[in-house]
């Protein structure tokens, strides 16, 4: 499915930084250790160390919605949070969740079965995601382990296509040599799944790192980091609509002791639904 089949409005703020979640531990340098990765681990350091975003908004864009559209509450979790009581989140109204599955071609997170497996019996619509590590292997390899390892998709009402987590520093990698290797990890996980992995990523990661790339706006759904209380996220440049939104690190839910990431998804259940099954 096509990012702009699932657009939102993009209101372009100010970054925001807030600290990272009291269950996660922050990095303490731009190396993270190999299996330490998580949604928003990067999110300061690179929106501190490289250029804001400083593009307009444009309110002519198609398919663009106010920004009281509906909005779908979800969560993205590893084994930071530890063991979690996924009826208890399905009572919390959480209508989504993202799990981190693996990185690199040689680490899976030591929680993510139980997370995945959980999840579905409670019927929460869920996907797992691949922390990127460029630095260490090259695209393909990494979505090959990525699918092998839980990142595969099923037509199940409750799977969604898998996710690249990008973050964390460019990893000495050119914006020529990054654009590569991203291509390349979207090119194998396609090429097994049959889907288009959706990409999460801040604005500053995807301005520096790939040089503001608009390869990938017609191929991947966007999964945005924006820490903020504003109406909507800034986005990065080459992407026209946000789908999933990360807006803050320290949420609260019903089943899972400690903070834990909040997302929002931006569509109706039956657009959420649709996106899952591929059949928009």
């Amino acid at each position: 499915m096509a990012a702009a089949a699932l657009a939102m409005s993009v209101a372009l703020a100010p970054m925001m930084s807030a600290g990272p979640a009291a269950a996660q531990p922050a990095p303490s340098s731009s190396t993270i250790p190999l299996g330490a990765g998580y949604m928003g681990i990067g999110y300061t350091e690179d929106g501190s160390s490289f250029a804001p975003d400083a593009r307009q908004l444009r309110l002519d864009a198609e398919g663009v919605a106010g920004p009281l559209a509906t909005q779908l509450p979800g969560i993205d979790v590893s084994h930071y949070q530890g063991s979690i009581n996924w009826a208890s989140v399905k009572s919390a109204g959480i209508k989504f969740a993202y799990i981190k599955a693996t990185e690199s071609t040689t680490y899976t997170d030591p929680q993510f079965s139980a997370n995945y497996g959980n999840a579905h019996a409670r019927n929460v619509i869920r996907g797992a995601y691949h922390f990127a590590r460029p630095n260490l292997s090259g695209g393909a390899a990494q979505a090959n382990y990525f699918v092998a390892h839980g990142g595969a998709w099923s037509k199940d009402n409750l799977t969604l296509p898998g996710m690249l987590d990008l973050e964390g520093g460019c990893y000495s990698k050119s914006t020529s040599a990054m654009r590569t290797w991203i291509l390349d990890f979207y090119n194998a996980y396609k090429a097994k799944t049959g889907r288009d992995v959706v990409i999460y990523t801040s604005p500053s990661w995807w301005n520096t790192c790939t040089g503001s790339w608009g390869g990938m706006s017609a191929k991947s759904p966007l999964f945005v980091a924006h820490w903020t209380s504003a109406a909507s996220p800034s986005i990065p440049a080459g992407f026209p609509y946000w789908t999933f939104w990360q807006y803050s690190s320290t949420g609260s839910v019903s089943g899972i002791s400690g903070a834990v990431d909040r997302d929002r998804f931006s569509g109706t259940e039956a657009r959420l639904l649709a996106l899952a099954n591929n059949t928009a």
